[in-house]
């Protein structure tokens, strides 16, 4: 992306040229350089937690007026926290560790940033180089470890070298196809005495992202719209990240196809738009999955044709061209071949899609959809989201969420874990807006929740945040709601509790003839496991929140569920906690089994969809 396109708030460094006047130079340590630096490319908001390699840059940081500092309980909390900060703020998110285990704590965090494309950079401190690959106490070699999952990586030995690493590193994370970068620090490197300037001259020629998209594609690309009969645009979170969803609602009204976007790029395009056909994939809409499946051309905008989407790959979209446009010209023919390749910034591409759309209107190329949407709309109407209440009257954890939704104030951001609730909070809550649905889906972490959460709230401290979090989910991370206690970083956290780590209990149930094992989360071995009473519920996660610094409440009837919802939207001084206590039961459809065809979708248990018979014409 470009700089103005990932929505960087703050100037870039730029590299210095010879003719201009030189900056004033300071004398300062390696530690102090690295906080001026930090100041300089408008970092304001740190996660870490402070240790032996590292302990040298904290002292200087105590006196920076313009960064603060959010210690955190865990490491991998830093690291979730950086990627909630920047998913909301559009601002590279960062985080700071020590050595060895620090460091190591932080590479969950940076595989799912990676995963994601979230602008991260990761500061860790590093042995003193003169010790580095002796196997020194708390050493571990965090740049070999991380470079698989980083965007790029730093090794700084050198006081001299921290400012250009740091300019470098935040302009590699945040243009282009973002994503997280590594900077490792030696102790030494910090202690020692050296000069500061800014800004420092940076020396990158093998770094040039290709943002402008090539014309004659984009030519192709606008003649394929126009002459499809079925076409899709399928969007995902680089759309987001191009801040291009203004250009994308004006090619969707221009051209009147549908729209999917992926779990990543929930609210790239209105779901309450017309055009919205859902959320494609496992989970997906049967509307989205099938338009996919039925469709003459895909325009893929900043996806990736994940498995997730795609199902089994050789059965995929058999009918269709694909034209697909992303920042990364590794993600283009990486799964699916692709007959019109665009390599540019997706703001940039939708633009100049736009004109040339435009163009062949003026021509008198114009598509006609209306067969297609005759059959869109029988789907829509046909096999709608939807859920069963429980017969027993207890929650169902569909409602719940989809209550949230409805109560919650205009602009909430919402960041969900990972498993049954993930998919729930994707389908029933309407995502309207962009940056208001962050959740790990790449990677797929438990435990991103409840941190993700703390790092959007410190970053957009006037909207209302609520964590969507499973209890399995929960008991990975909970204990930054002493962190949001403390800074004054008061989020909601919903905890969707049936008492089981839900989505591979579905699996279980479905696949593995209901042999549940190990994934009962509040019984020890040989207890009742449908024991629901909360005084056996252990642990009791409203006496855990209250010990943390949260106003909590415990919900398990739906006639309080308003309620209790309502008082969580009133409490804005402190993190509020509700253990929603719901159905166990309870399933995500639809359906597409691991490794089948997305033809064999079921839009509910043992419910296959009929497409009637002209679904091929």
């Amino acid at each position: 992306m470009t700089e103005q396109a990932t929505g960087a708030h703050h100037p870039q460094p730029r590299p210095r040229s010879g003719g201009h006047q030189s900056a004033p130079v300071e004398h300062v340590t390696g530690a102090q350089s690295l906080i001026r630096s930090l100041e300089e490319v408008g970092a304001d908001t740190v996660f870490g937690i402070p240790g032996g390699a590292i302990l040298p840059a904290y002292d200087p940081l105590m006196d920076s007026t313009r960064v603060r500092h959010v210690l955190v309980r865990h490491e991998q909390g830093a690291g979730h926290a950086a990627t909630g900060y920047a998913q909301a703020t559009g601002r590279v998110g960062v985080c700071m560790a020590t050595s060895g285990p620090g460091a190591t704590n932080l590479v969950t965090p940076i595989a799912d940033a990676h995963m994601d494309s979230v602008p991260m950079v990761a500061i860790t401190g590093q042995v003193a180089s003169k010790a580095i690959g002796t196997d020194a106490f708390q050493e571990a070699d965090i740049v070999g470890i991380t470079m698989p999952i980083t965007k790029h990586n730093f090794l700084v030995t050198k006081a001299e070298d921290i400012p250009r690493v740091i300019a470098q590193a935040f302009h590699i994370a945040s243009t282009g196809r973002p994503g997280p970068v590594l900077v490792d620090i030696a102790k030494d490197a910090l202690q020692a005495r050296t000069t500061f300037s800014w800004p420092p001259t940076m020396d990158l020629p093998g770094y040039r992202p290709v943002t402008k998209p090539h014309a004659k594609q984009i030519r192709e690309a606008a003649k394929l719209i126009t002459a499809a009969r079925r076409p899709v645009l399928y969007v995902g979170g680089g759309v987001l990240k191009a801040r291009a969803t203004a250009e994308l609602k004006v090619l969707a009204e221009l051209t009147g196809a549908p729209v999917t976007t992926t779990l990543m790029g929930l609210g790239a395009f209105p779901d309450s738009h017309e055009l919205h056909v859902g959320m494609p994939g496992m989970h997906g809409a049967v509307t989205a999955v099938t338009a996919l499946q039925k469709a003459d051309l895909i325009v893929a905008l900043g996806a990736r044709f994940d498995d997730r989407v795609t199902g089994k790959l050789d059965s995929f979209a058999p009918y269709a061209k694909i034209v697909h446009a992303d920042i990364d010209p590794a993600e283009i023919g990486k799964n699916r071949a692709a007959d019109v390749p665009i390599v540019g910034d997706a703001r940039e591409v939708l633009a100049d899609l736009i004109q040339a759309v435009q163009k062949e209107h003026a021509e008198g190329n114009r598509g006609d959809y209306t067969a297609w949407w005759k059959d869109l709309n029988r789907w829509r109407e046909t096999y709608p989201l939807g859920y069963d209440q429980p017969e027993d009257g207890s929650l169902s954890p569909q409602q719940v969420i989809e209550r949230i939704g409805q109560l919650a104030p205009e602009g909430t951001i919402f960041a969900a874990g990972v498993g049954q609730h993930q998919m729930w909070a994707a389908h029933f809550i309407e995502y309207d807006r962009p940056a208001t649905w962050l959740n790990s889906g790449g990677a797929g972490t438990m435990g991103y929740a409840v941190p993700a959460a703390m790092g959007a709230k410190a970053g957009a401290p006037d909207r209302a945040v609520w964590a969507i979090d499973g209890d399995g989910c929960f008991q990975m991370t909970n204990q930054e709601l002493t962190t949001c206690a403390l800074n004054n970083i008061p989020i909601k956290v919903a905890i969707i509790n049936n008492g089981a780590l839900g989505m591979v209990r579905q699996w279980q149930t479905l696949f593995y003839n209901q042999r549940y094992s190990n994934t009962v989360l509040h019984s020890g071995p040989g207890a009742d496991t449908t024991e629901k009473s909360a005084g056996t519920r252990v642990p009791d996660f409203v006496k855990l929140s209250e010990a943390m610094g949260c106003h909590a409440i415990r919900c398990e009837d739906p006639a309080d569920l308003d309620k209790v919802i309502e008082e969580a939207n009133s409490i804005n001084d402190r993190p509020v906690v509700v253990d929603f206590i719901v159905h166990e039961d309870a399933m995500v459809w639809p359906m597409v089994a691991a490794g089948t065809s997305n033809d064999e979708i079921m839009a509910a248990r043992d419910v296959r969809p009929d497409f009637g018979d002209n679904e091929d014409d």
